[in-house]
């Protein structure tokens, strides 16, 4: 198998009692790229992120993640092979701080509980890469904040920090702009295309100017099929993609 993709499925299908929601789809992620998957409501986005991350079972098909083969296992165990999905332990936690938040991150890179009971001096060796990330993010000086005085952009940006110390190789992505504002969402997009250099991405997302700005490789999903795939340009030509998704809403 070639290296140049680091995530792939085959025929990935998934019924729930009668209902196809994902058919036969077949998906290469190319390492280093932002991939986006896009489509209607109900195309089959949500179920298609939830096999990948194995929060569902696939029905048939098959999951491969740098070569290996992942389709039966759990969650917690494809996250520790670098395939992670954003906002996955989200919940920040809102009366710690941005930097407490990050620190409960990185103990659980490294394997330990969540250990609130054990002295400050003993967290305090994860304050330096602590630090780090939220200067990757750009929330070094909300270090101190609880998490639940932060703007919302800002909070959404300490979920990626999260994500981030649990040091992966491909981040899954969930609709990372929604309910944001403009000066949110060209913050996040200048974020994600930073980390970028240094993570491969998949992301779901209905905005479809972040989709255009950030996007390498767009797959289009409809009634949980493929539709197509290619880049914004060639997509945004295309009749079939203009007629299930763009559409009037892209006018």
């Amino acid at each position: 198998m070639s290296d140049e993709f680091i995530l792939q499925t085959h025929g990935l299908t998934k019924e729930f009692a009668g209902f196809v929601a994902v058919r036969d789809v077949n998906l290469k992620v190319r390492r280093g790229s932002i991939h986006a998957l896009i489509g209607p409501n109900g195309a089959g986005k949500t179920t298609c992120f939830n096999l990948l991350t194995k929060f569902l079972t696939p029905t048939k098909g098959q999951i491969l993640y740098k070569g290996q083969d992942i389709t039966s296992l759990q969650p917690a165990a494809v996250a520790r092979l670098g395939l992670v999905r954003s906002f996955q332990i989200s919940a920040v936690f809102p009366h710690l701080t941005a930097l407490e938040n990050v620190r409960v991150a990185l103990q659980r890179q490294h394997g330990n509980s969540f250990d609130f009971w054990r002295s400050k001096s003993v967290l305090d060796v994860y304050n330096q890469r602590a630090e780090e990330l939220l200067h990757d993010v750009g929330l070094s000086d909300f270090a101190k904040t609880p998490a639940v005085e932060m703007p919302y952009g800002r909070k959404r940006a300490l979920e990626i920090a999260t994500t981030l110390a649990l040091d992966p190789d491909m981040m899954l992505l969930d609709e990372p702009m929604a309910g944001m504002g403009h000066e949110d969402i060209d913050k996040i997009s200048v974020l994600i295309k930073r980390i970028s250099a240094k993570y491969t991405i998949l992301m779901v997302e209905h905005n479809l100017s972040v989709v255009a700005h950030l996007s390498d490789i767009i797959t289009v999903l409809t009634r949980g099929q493929v539709l197509a795939e290619g880049n914004y340009a060639e997509l945004s030509k295309d009749q079939r993609v203009k007629e299930a998704y763009l559409g009037a809403g892209h006018e």
